[in-house]
């Protein structure tokens, strides 16, 4: 885990928000998966449409901030046909989560 990464990663409003989105992202998008193949197993995730629309953000600028969230380990993504979907990476979130309480 590159701790100094997942902070600049954070370092923006829009980043927190789409973080903190993904977190219930049944609260805060519209039903996903139209594009989903029968039977996949890829669940909770959201499109990069939805982020966009979301975040009020051109297509590229959000792309930017998923990628950089994603280098730093705290997003996930799967891409099905032309669709990306993003969703939290839970295991890095509670790793960071233990730094923060046991070394900061």
């Amino acid at each position: 885990m590159d701790t100094l990464e997942i902070y600049k990663a954070l370092a923006n409003e829009t980043r927190l928000n789409i973080m903190a989105w993904l977190k219930e992202p049944e609260k805060h998008f519209p039903p996903q998966g139209l594009h989903l193949p029968d039977g996949s197993k890829w669940t909770g995730g959201v499109c990069v449409g939805s982020i966009q629309d979301k975040a009020g953000i051109s297509q590229s600028t959000v792309s930017h901030y998923l990628d950089m969230l994603q280098r730093a380990g705290l997003l996930t993504s799967e891409r099905i046909g032309k669709w990306t979907y993003y969703r939290r990476n839970e295991e890095c979130i509670q790793k960071l989560a233990d730094f923060i309480k046991n070394e900061l």
